[in-house]
């Protein structure tokens, strides 16, 4: 019965914290230009908008 209840709980954990995680996610909603992308490492990569998702660009490339 403990390693029931064990189980059960561990799986609520798992599960919340999943959810919370995929709500989070890090990226944007979305772009329109390459202005709408966030400046992160500028000195390597340079944002650009593709498809509507910010990709960062090695900049010597």
């Amino acid at each position: 019965m403990a390693k029931i209840l064990k189980f059960i709980y561990a799986m609520i954990l798992f599960l919340f914290l999943f959810l919370v995680a995929m709500e989070v996610g890090g990226e944007q909603d979305g772009c329109v230009t390459d202005a709408d992308c966030p400046r992160y490492w500028e000195e390597l990569y340079v944002p650009k908008c593709i498809d509507h998702k910010c990709i960062g660009r090695w900049k010597w490339d």
